[in-house]
């Protein structure tokens, strides 16, 4: 909005020629986001304690891990819904809000937010499992074939697969692009929902996968840059950049109180949303398949979830202690800090390695 209203300004008053600068409403909107979670907080944790959303750990079948998070009960939880409203105020500020691509941004964080905060709802007021799983897949598939159709019939866009680490080689699976987005948006939204196990561990990744992804969005929206590095060119990409901006400043913000020993909890309000924002981002900057890197500890995190439910079921074992993984190393005895401070550590790597294959091509 202030890009719209400030920037043709700029003949009468040049300070608002930074307004172009899409580095500048980034750095802009990162910083906003960031002081608006922090402003509100204070009022936010008064509405969710006055709505009575707070944590409740599950003891039943959990016992041993249950000693480990018992002190986590009647923490705030649905956090996620304040990252949401930060991230797309600074958004509509700061970006273009013309853009398509930046309202699909904003309209994946409310949407799967939406879902998110049903499911806490039915988690702590009614003291259920939360909604039932296939509403939940049944929703973020919904989203995910409303952007693969969005894409497909947009004129300027070519709605095909990059592969990573070749030049100008792209994957065309026609209608079939419509539910490999699905795949993409429910994979990932449910991946960082597992991950969302842990003192600040999902949205520190978030925060890693997100900046690498900003990165991306920069080089894909610019033609010189996406020319040199062999990569699409899609105008208009770069205001992702700033979408991406506004949500890191929002999940830092979050991360200042969800921090070990943490404050407050972002539920599925929170896990859905980012995972799915994160996922509609890669999937518009067409790096699907690089998402399988950058968000490595994802990856990392579901498949120790599925092989522990195909070990029980086929043999009648376990792999790990608990599932998904760090909850593994956590009955090993990991102090949670090391834990979460080590898969920061490889998620970063993941996010440099995706970085580093830019150039290898």
């Amino acid at each position: 909005m202030l890009y719209k209203i400030l920037y043709p300004l700029r003949d009468y008053f040049f300070g608002f020629n930074i307004f172009k600068y899409i580095t500048f409403r980034a750095i802009a909107a990162c910083g906003t986001s960031f002081f608006l979670f922090l402003l509100f907080y204070p009022r936010f944790v008064d509405f969710l304690y006055k709505k009575r959303l707070l944590e409740k750990v599950k003891r039943k079948g959990c016992e041993e891990l249950y000693k480990y998070h018992q002190g986590k009960e009647g923490i705030p939880t649905s956090g996620g819904i304040l990252i949401i409203i930060a991230t797309v105020v600074s958004s509509i500020l700061f970006c273009d809000i013309s853009s398509p691509y930046v309202l699909l941004g904003i309209f994946s964080l409310i949407f799967l937010g939406y879902i998110g905060y049903l499911d806490d709802i039915y988690k702590v007021r009614r003291d259920k499992g939360g909604l039932k799983k296939r509403y939940k897949l049944l929703a973020q598939v919904v989203w995910g074939v409303f952007l693969g159709l969005v894409l497909y019939i947009k004129q300027d866009y070519s709605p095909v697969i990059e592969v990573p680490f070749f030049k100008h080689i792209y994957i065309d699976i026609g209608i079939l692009y419509l539910f490999f987005t699905a795949v993409v948006i429910m994979g990932t939204s449910n991946a960082v929902n597992l991950t969302d196990g842990l003192d600040g561990l999902a949205i520190g990744a978030v925060i890693i996968a997100s900046s690498a992804f900003a990165v991306m969005s920069y080089i894909a929206g610019n033609s010189k840059f996406s020319s040199y590095l062999f990569i699409s060119y899609i105008p208009g990409a770069g205001e992702l950049a700033i979408f991406l901006s506004s949500l890191i400043g929002a999940s830092v913000g979050f991360l200042w109180y969800n921090a070990y020993p943490a404050e407050i909890f972002m539920g599925d309000s929170g896990a859905l949303a980012l995972g799915g924002a994160v996922a509609t981002t890669a999937v518009i900057i067409k790096k699907e398949l690089l998402l399988l890197i950058i968000g490595g500890l994802f990856v990392i995190e579901t498949i120790s979830v599925l092989i522990q439910i195909l070990s029980f079921r086929m043999r009648g074992k376990k792999v790990f202690y608990f599932a998904p993984i760090h909850h593994h190393f956590q009955v090993k005895g990991w102090p949670e800090p090391k834990i979460i401070i080590r898969f920061w550590i490889i998620s970063t790597l993941f996010a440099l390695l995706s970085l580093l294959t830019l150039k290898i091509r």
